[in-house]
């Protein structure tokens, strides 16, 4: 009646698992309990829950990914201690534990803690800086959010039920063919990635379709922000990228569970085919993640800079060039594959080439910064942080695009540190910009520079003492997931790396002591104005938090910068432009479509996974149910009567008039002292 569940899929001999697993399950625990005896359950199902607001869906995008980046930097602790115990020593993890851990590393760490990241980022902020009330569909965001939640916690019930793959990230065939791995922790990676691949799709066309078909009145395309489009960019990549993944992943499942030979070395198959197909995926997936940051970099630069962006034209085109070319580099992950010096030339010339694109933003980035009254807050810090790492990482990327080098680094230390130094320097800590950068908008208050400075620099100390000394390692021939090692030489710099993971630790340390320490502080720390940076782009004209319908009245969009128009405007004639007439607004209706269709989806991928086929039918019967539901609603939206939008935007105004009071008594005083 279970299929292949039983009570031995509980790794009752093995006590790291099975502790952490039991804390993890008691913490869930408790944290429900005390959700439902504080009495919070029903605003969490009315306000969080169901709700559709892009806001908000950006907000449990970010948790999340936060959630699930300390999941992943759990991993990276062990892997590195492991490694740092285990010269001429078998260490405490066992090869199978160990062989899990660096493949859930980095499942985890792509999938549901990167990609959330950017896409929770998008989610908040791309309509706000459209000018716009919601994304295209509402709902299907909702949806996509609750599947990828849906991957991530199939990912961690393989912590405590079954296993997870022992593969490496991208479960390579032959070794994840049912003959190599036939346990389920290869169908626990295939079920999570194809759910939230769902997901990830939706999210794709979405905002595709958002950014294409709705924007403010008078936002051209040449007059959104660089955020915008690098969200466009990287949308688009998701829309082209995701099915190859999708059909990827569902022909492994088909040789595992049907006995197809797509990628089996007999009757037929191919495995070198499925690393063809999971790398033209793989390439775009790292440009996924890139491309965002990149647009959140340009925004805080700008911003904090106090100049426009420079060379905006360029950068536009540089990053629709990197989302092309991006599709034509993908086989320098395996230039070993035996493919032939010329096709080993071309994608080596094309990826020095994509390197072109990169190389225009930073240079971008320094004239913005040039002359320019530059203020040092947090998101800045990691914004220069970012330049300095991704230059390295990019650099070490173009040495690996040459084929004879590659060869001799391929599957080393060198790749793994080279890999870190450009998502860790990318997207990490464009993220953690963003979040700084963004959150007095979400929440009202800014987080707390202090404490925000010292998780920088000990991030970015700790970023280098870990990963340099990896790449030296990586020279001396080191190569990665070894459980264990016997060449003395790797030693020290596997004894460095792991002192750099303590740095690192103390960084997050300092991040949760941030975000402790800002709740605590909020009221000295509150966003009167809703614009507490002193910011360029529409977002910065609404309050904070803003209201459900983001602008009372859509704005009209004159330039490239029309919230930096109207304030310079207001600031020179000391007043606000006229009250607007305000009218009712049309919302989107909170809907638990997203959530339950999850929950059936979770439960049909946990049935699969372990054969239970009744479990299966009934889980897709009720989600295919609860879209029929869905369909067949009368009422769809409400209704916010022009007397409520009115008093929320009379309340904006009113801060914003008082600033300007004050801007006005400083600059007089200023004028006096000078006189």
């Amino acid at each position: 009646m279970l299929g292949k569940l039983t009570w031995q899929a509980i790794p009752w001999d093995q006590p790291i698992p099975l502790i952490a697993g039991s804390a993890v399950v008691l913490m869930v625990f408790a944290v429900v309990a005390w959700i439902i005896i504080a009495g919070h359950l029903p605003y969490l199902w009315r306000e969080w829950i169901t709700s559709v607001d892009h806001k908000r869906i950006g907000v449990m995008y970010v948790l999340l990914a936060l959630v699930m980046l300390l999941r992943g930097f759990v991993d990276a602790i062990m892997m590195r201690s492991q490694q740092a115990l285990a010269f001429h020593a078998p260490g405490y993890l066992p090869p199978e534990h160990y062989d899990q851990i660096f493949s859930a590393h980095g499942t985890i760490m792509i999938f549901f803690a990167a990609m959330p990241l950017m896409i929770g980022l998008m989610n908040f902020a791309v309509p706000l800086q459209l000018g716009v009330r919601d994304v295209a569909f509402p709902t299907l965001n909702a949806t996509s959010f609750w599947l990828t939640a849906t991957g991530a916690l199939l990912v961690n019930i393989s912590l405590v039920v079954g296993e997870f793959a022992r593969t490496g990230w991208l479960v390579y065939p032959p070794l994840s063919e049912l003959n190599y791995s036939p346990g389920v922790g290869v169908d626990y990676y295939v079920w999570a990635l194809l759910i939230s691949g769902i997901g990830t799709l939706m999210t794709g066309i979405n905002f595709v379709t958002t950014i294409l078909k709705i924007r403010a009145p008078g936002m051209s395309y040449m007059r959104m922000t660089m955020f915008c489009w690098t969200a466009l960019a990287a949308n688009l990549l998701i829309v082209a990228a995701f099915p190859i993944l999708t059909a990827t992943l569902a022909m492994l499942t088909l040789d595992r569970y049907a006995g197809f030979h797509f990628f089996t070395n007999e009757a037929g198959g191919n495995m070198m085919m499925f690393i063809n197909l999971i790398w033209a995926w793989g390439h775009p997936e790292v440009y996924i993640l890139v491309l965002p940051a990149f647009g959140i970099f340009s925004e805080v630069i700008s911003t904090f800079s106090g100049k426009p962006l420079f060379g905006y034209r360029s950068m536009v085109a540089a990053t629709l060039f990197i989302c092309l070319v991006s599709f034509m580099v993908w086989l320098h992950h395996f230039f070993t594959m035996g493919a032939g010096a010329d096709v080993n030339a071309f994608f080596g010339i094309s990826t020095s080439i994509i390197a072109v694109g990169t190389g225009v933003k930073v240079y971008n980035w320094m004239f913005t910064m040039y002359g320019g009254r530059i203020r040092f807050a947090t998101p800045m810090l990691w914004s220069v942080g970012f330049m300095v790492t991704f230059v390295i990482g990019g650099m070490t990327g173009v040495l690996l695009a040459v084929p004879p080098a590659d060869f001799q680094l391929h599957n080393s230390l060198f790749l793994v540190a080279h890999f870190h130094n450009v998502i860790i320097g990318g997207v990490i800590f464009a993220g953690f910009a963003g979040l700084t950068y963004w959150f007095p908008k979400a929440f009202g208050f800014r987080l707390h520079e202090g404490w925000g400075k010292a998780a920088f620099w000990l991030s970015l100390i700790g970023f280098y003492v870990t990963f340099v000394p990896l790449y030296v390692a990586g020279l001396l021939g080191m190569t990665r997931r070894l459980q264990h090692y016997e060449v003395a030489a790797w030693r020290p710099w596997v004894l460095i790396a792991g002192l750099g993971i303590v740095v690192m630790i103390c960084a997050a340390a300092c991040q949760v002591a941030q975000l402790a320490v800002s709740i605590r502080r909020r009221d000295q720390l509150r966003d009167e104005t809703g614009d507490p940076w002193d910011g360029r782009s529409l977002e910065w004209a609404t309050a904070s938090p803003p209201p459900a319908f983001n602008f009372a009245v859509l704005p009209q969009v004159y330039g490239e910068e029309p919230y930096w128009g109207i304030k310079r405007r207001a600031i020179e004639t000391q007043q606000l432009s006229a009250e607007p007439q305000y009218e009712p607004i049309e919302l989107p209706r909170n809907s638990p479509t997203g959530f339950i269709t999850a929950f059936f989806c979770t439960i049909t991928g946990f049935a699969l996974i372990w054969h239970i086929w009744w479990m299966m039918a009934l889980g897709l019967v009720a989600a295919y149910a609860v879209f029929v539901w869905f369909a067949w609603r009368d009422v769809e939206e409400y209704v916010v009567p022009a007397e409520e939008v009115a008093r929320l935007d009379r309340e904006r105004r009113r801060a914003r008039e008082e600033w300007l009071a004050q801007h006005a008594r400083v600059g007089a005083t200023a004028a006096g002292a000078t006189a």
